[in-house]
């Protein structure tokens, strides 16, 4: 909550630095800067929090993204003193300040006299009634910090839904979406794939047809991008008309594999700038985790061209769709290319996004529902790609 102190005038910041400014009070507090940061992370979607300087008494240029997770703990004096947020909590419990906040000890004693034990009598203590469970003697009492740790847990336990599982078991159109874009069935598409799925098909062989057949993606995603009519004059002074891109592209892979993509986004456009998500599957759960986020501060401006080696259960594509709406990308600016992928994923994204386009080289019948192994498949891209596959 200290993140959320308001920011001062010149008078208030004069009468802090002297040590008479009553940072304890309740009206200290940006408190619908903060409702809006805890509902956003409340419903699993970036925020910016700000970085309060204490030293200075202002809040500094920086601030700390932060995403939403299954567990938000959430501390402060006035942590239940607003209605607004006190509802957004499922449970609320009932601990202070020289290294944490480069404050001298004569400072930190008149704070308190003057302000903090005050404050305490007046707006705090009238809280207690709010929480849901006391705590006296702060981490010292390990017995009521378990009582807590087995509460969230059995909320966890409660709400859990393993993903990927639930996705390939849901009862579901099997058909390819009509909006998704597969690639035309030529000799060409269908010999890379001989080639891409033999699994006797050595490594710089499948890079390069992997490579390949990324860029054909490519072109048929660029070709889904808003165009606009120009008129260019030839060398022979003559005029052709024809079309423009009329925004900027940049495009964003999944790692590992959707990096796989990023050659042939390079050959077709020059000088693109690509972003990276690190989506990694959690080993003890099986569910999509998002490890890394590096992607352009102004990627909303931008028709981004998503990039993953596969779509299964399409666990992994909601998770960075969902990434790239809370960077305030539109929706329909978000073109997601993958070589190979299942109708129950391609479903699965279309009917949660369907604004986003998808483009894929092409689409298998069957998803695993016991191994969630597209077949008959290509295998793991990215070990076959990168050369990490057992016994190598």
């Amino acid at each position: 909550m200290d993140s959320f102190y308001n920011v001062l005038s010149p008078e208030q910041s004069a009468l802090a630095h002297a040590n008479n400014f009553d940072f304890d009070h309740p009206s200290a507090f940006d408190y619908d800067l903060l409702y809006d940061a805890l509902c956003k992370l409340k419903h699993g979607k970036s925020v910016n929090i700000p970085v309060y300087d204490f030293s200075l008494h202002a809040r500094a240029d920086k601030t700390t993204s932060i995403y939403g997770a299954n567990v938000i703990i959430f501390e402060g004096i006035y942590a239940l003193y607003d209605k607004r947020i006190r509802d957004l909590m499922d449970l609320k419990a009932i601990q202070r300040d020289i290294a944490e906040r480069g404050r001298d000890k004569e400072g930190i004693l008149q704070q308190y006299s003057r302000f903090v034990k005050p404050a305490f009598d007046d707006h705090i203590q009238p809280t207690v009634k709010h929480a849901d469970v006391i705590i006296p003697r702060g981490l010292e009492n390990v017995v009521a910090i378990d009582l807590i740790t087995k509460h969230v847990q059995k909320q966890l336990n409660e709400r859990r839904m393993h993903l990927r599982w639930d996705l390939a078991n849901t009862p579901i159109d099997n058909e390819v979406p009509p909006d998704v874009v597969v690639l035309p069935t030529t000799n060409q598409i269908k010999g890379m794939h001989t080639i891409l799925r033999d699994r006797t098909t050595s490594r710089d062989e499948f890079i390069f047809y992997a490579e390949r057949l990324s860029t054909l993606i490519v072109e048929a995603a660029l070709n889904l991008l808003p165009f606009k009519e120009t008129t260019v004059t030839t060398p022979i002074g003559a005029q052709y008309k024809g079309t423009a891109f009329t925004e900027k592209i940049c495009g964003v892979s999944i790692l590992r594999a959707g990096g796989t993509m990023e050659t042939g986004l390079r050959r077709v456009c020059n000088d693109v700038a690509i972003g990276k998500l690190l989506i990694q599957t959690d080993p003890s759960t099986g569910e999509p985790q998002l490890h890394y986020c590096k992607i352009p501060s102004d990627v909303k401006d931008y028709q981004v061209v998503l990039m993953d080696a596969t779509i299964g259960t399409g666990a992994a594509g909601l998770m960075a769709i969902r990434v790239l709406l809370d960077h305030d990308v539109p929706e329909e600016n978000i073109i997601f290319t993958v070589y190979l992928a299942a109708p129950v994923g391609l479903n699965v994204i279309a009917k949660a996004f369907p604004k986003v386009k998808i483009v894929t080289s092409m689409v298998d019948p069957v998803l695993s529902k016991e191994t969630l192994y597209i077949e008959p498949g290509i295998g793991n891209f990215g070990d076959r790609y990168f050369g990490t596959e057992d016994g190598e």
